[in-house]
This record gives C-alpha cells, sequence and structure tokens, in this order.
C-alpha cells in the first residue's frame, strides 16, 4: 500500500488541482454563452474540501507556532473560502477568485517544509531524484502554473512566467517522468488563439519537488519562492 502524501506532497497536489480547475474555468469562458453556468460548480465544491484535507494534514503535525506558520495556516483557511464562494458566483468572478490559488498553495508548501526541516530534517533523509538547479526551478513553475507549450510549424514553444523555463529542461523532466503535457487544456495565448498544452507535475514530480524544497539547501535554491511576474516570453527547439 502507497503512503499518504506528507504535508509538503498534498500541498503541490493541492496547487495541481487548482491549476487544473483554472484552465477548466478558462475553457468553459471561451465557449462563452454555451457553457453551463454552474459547470464549475463540483469541481470549487471539491477544490474546497481538498483544501481543509491539506490544512488539516498541515495542523496534525502539531509544528511548534511561528509567524510563518501562523500566516500559512491563514492562507489556507483564505483558499479554502475563496473556492467555496467562487460556487456561488457565475463563471467570471468565480474565475477571478481562484485566480492566484497555485501560487499561494505551492508557497504554503515551501513554507510548510521550511518549519519542518528546521525541527525534523535527518541528514539520512534523500530524494529518489538529486534535481540539477534548473530542473529544481521548472519543477516550481510547472507547480504554479506558469508553464505552457505551444508548437508552430514543426517548432515547440516554451511559455513561462516568472524564473526562466528551457525547452531542455523540459524534455529531460518529461523523460525522468517529473513532468508531462497536457494536450490543449490551457487557455491561449491571445483573443481567439488555439489552446496550449499546461505542463503539470506528474506524481513522481511531485514527490521530487517535495523532496527538494524539505531539505536543507546547500546553495540559495532557485525556485524555493515564487519569483515576481515578468513578461512572458518563449524559447525554441530547433
Amino acid at each position: 500500500m502507497a503512503a499518504p502524501p506528507t504535508p509538503v506532497e498534498r500541498l503541490l497536489l493541492l496547487a495541481d488541482q487548482y491549476v487544473g480547475h483554472n484552465d477548466t474555468l478558462d475553457r468553459l469562458l471561451r465557449a462563452g454563452p454555451q457553457a453551463e453556468p454552474d459547470a464549475h460548480l463540483a469541481s470549487a465544491q471539491r477544490l474546497a474540501s481538498a483544501t481543509r484535507t491539506a490544512l488539516k494534514a498541515v495542523t496534525d503535525e502539531r509544528l511548534y507556532e511561528s509567524h510563518a506558520l501562523s500566516d500559512t495556516v491563514v492562507r489556507l483557511q483564505q483558499l479554502a473560502f475563496l473556492s467555496s464562494a467562487s460556487a456561488e458566483h457565475r463563471l467570471p468572478m468565480a474565475r477571478m477568485l481562484t485566480a492566484l490559488a497555485p501560487e499561494a498553495a505551492t508557497g504554503c508548501a515551501d513554507s510548510v517544509a521550511r518549519e519542518i526541516r528546521r525541527r525534523r530534517w535527518s541528514a539520512t533523509d534523500a530524494p529518489d531524484h538529486e534535481l540539477t538547479a534548473t530542473q529544481h526551478t521548472a519543477l516550481w513553475e510547472i507547480a504554479c502554473g506558469h508553464v505552457v507549450v505551444t508548437s508552430s510549424l514543426g517548432r515547440h514553444y516554451v511559455h513561462f512566467r516568472g524564473e526562466r523555463v528551457l525547452i531542455g529542461t523540459l524534455r529531460s523532466l518529461e523523460a525522468n517522468g517529473l513532468a508531462e503535457r497536457v494536450p490543449k487544456s490551457a487557455s491561449s495565448a491571445y483573443v481567439g488563439g488555439p489552446f496550449q498544452d499546461r505542463v503539470r507535475l506528474t506524481a513522481a514530480g511531485t514527490t521530487a519537488l517535495a523532496a527538494a524544497i524539505s531539505r536543507p539547501p546547500t546553495t540559495t535554491a532557485p525556485g524555493t519562492a515564487p519569483a515576481p511576474a515578468a513578461v512572458k516570453t518563449a524559447t525554441r527547439s530547433r
């Protein structure tokens, strides 16, 4: 029987649920009047429940109270409230209420990981996947919902927000089973444009990222906190 997810893994999984939820709402908004007005209701209710479950997992750790941990608990309570509230609104407002949820959930994962490793970390703990700095950064950006892929004339383009993610890094993550693309699941880059491929963490990618942020960094590790939003750019493969 597989072990239940750790609190850090659970928060990263929660972030992924929010990414998928927001992408679904974007597609429903694209459908316009044809979309069912309550099509997002069940998803929003599941998210509220998942957020409360993640919050319980954090509080069950019984970590020593700190300002960072208190802020994390409040942030998760806010996310649960916003998810519940989004179920009571029509699509445009519902989408706005959960817009920043993936970044908030990954930020909570980082805060909890810091609190746990400050008190309980053992040098014998080792992740299954040793990540390079660029892989670490890319996994973090993917968890935040910042990475999509498009293709044109046989070439693939990575669009990112925040830290740079290269196509070569993405391919290495995919080859190692740490990330995957969900075709045509993300909103278009411009009005009327084609849907983009969302890049999301696999179960192994979630475990690897959780292990990486749960271990003391030997140097300042990139991607352990959300970076300020930057203008969307792209890299391409030849």
